[in-house]
């Protein structure tokens, strides 16, 4: 980028566990939502990574956020300076001046006005120019090579850290959808106070999100793909004295029940609100699962067993709405699902 191209494009998925932003058509940022604070100057300490290795682990002075809870800002302050400093990653090379921005984000397709304003302003106050919100399924669609244009129904389940986002896409737009505030952070919770219950050992969120990634499971057999037992370090809630706890998928497959299978409903409703035309396009092209979730054990199979329709899980789930986001960035002048 030369002295006088003061104009930057990227797309950014802007998530509530993982944020990843594309420029040039690459991947260049994909780090943690979590930004490190200076309590007495509200500074920003460190951003991305460096900020999450902080958490659980700061004196009073320091403060680690999450500025974004169930898929939309709670913090617009840190959220506007978690931005700035992971866009401050994507810049390469020395420059007198930081450029402006053109930017497709994507955001819950069930947020509400003032939630899709707040991520807007926080865009723009990070020297956002040109700011374009985009719908995670739509771009998630998109980042795993479906026609989103054509006269074909196609359905998305993306399943994200705060919100799981189901929709039929066809013709460039969203027939029917289901956005529900329920998703990886929820089980991270069922993980959480499972240890703490049944086996008297306090974990924290990280370390619930260590053994949903280990021995996460949406089902009690998972035959030849079953993953060894994971071995978790922690004090006892009543004794304070050091534990070493086995835990294996199928008491996890147990503890995250009840959360997989509202999942299930909100899938079932949206497919009762699907034309008939398009719930046959569905039933011949399957569903496709996206976002984080998307790589539980199981979880495709015990949904294709539920709703009798083939579940795919995406090639690279983690970063299918970044994707998407890029290809709406090349093409903002032909997509007119964008929103400015």
């Amino acid at each position: 980028m030369g002295f006088f191209s003061f104009i930057q494009e990227v797309a950014m998925d802007l998530g509530t566990a993982n944020t990843v932003i594309i420029s040039d058509d690459k991947i260049v940022v994909d780090e943690p939502s979590v930004v490190a604070l200076d309590t007495r100057t509200g500074k920003m300490v460190a951003v991305g990574e460096e900020a999450k290795l902080m958490d659980g682990k700061t004196h009073e002075n320091i403060r680690t956020i999450r500025p974004l809870r169930d898929g939309v800002i709670a913090d617009f302050s840190a959220c506007e300076q978690m931005i700035r400093g992971l866009i401050k990653k994507v810049h390469t090379g020395s420059r007198l001046f930081s450029p402006s921005l053109r930017m497709v984000i994507g955001v819950p397709s069930g947020a509400t006005e003032v939630e899709l304003r707040a991520v807007r302003d926080s865009a723009e106050h990070a020297d956002g120019r040109d700011v374009y919100l985009l719908f995670e399924p739509m771009a998630a669609a998109i980042g795993i090579g479906l026609d989103v244009e054509a006269p074909e129904g196609n359905m998305i389940v993306d399943i994200g850290g705060g919100t799981t986002e189901i929709a039929v896409i066809s013709l460039g737009g969203i027939v029917s959808n289901n956005s529900i505030r329920i998703a990886g952070d929820n089980l991270n919770k069922d993980i959480l106070e499972y240890m703490n219950r049944q086996h008297n050992v306090k974990v924290s969120e990280r370390m619930a999100e260590r053994i949903k990634i280990n021995v996460g499971s949406a089902l009690t057999d998972l035959g030849d793909q079953a993953p060894e037992d994971y071995v978790v370090d922690g004090p006892n809630r009543i004794t304070a004295l050091p534990m070493k706890v086995p835990v294996c998928y199928q008491e996890v497959a147990h503890c995250l029940d009840k959360t997989i299978t509202q999942i299930e409903n909100a899938v079932l409703s949206a497919l009762e609100n699907t034309p008939p035309e398009l719930y046959a396009d569905i039933v011949k092209n399957g569903i496709y699962l996206t976002g984080g979730g998307a790589l539980l054990r199981g979880l495709d199979k015990r949904l294709e067993n539920k709703i009798k329709i083939p579940f795919y899980v995406a090639e690279d789930p983690l970063h299918s709405v970044a994707k998407g986001a890029g290809v709406a960035l090349n093409n903002v002048d032909r997509f007119s699902f964008l929103m400015r």
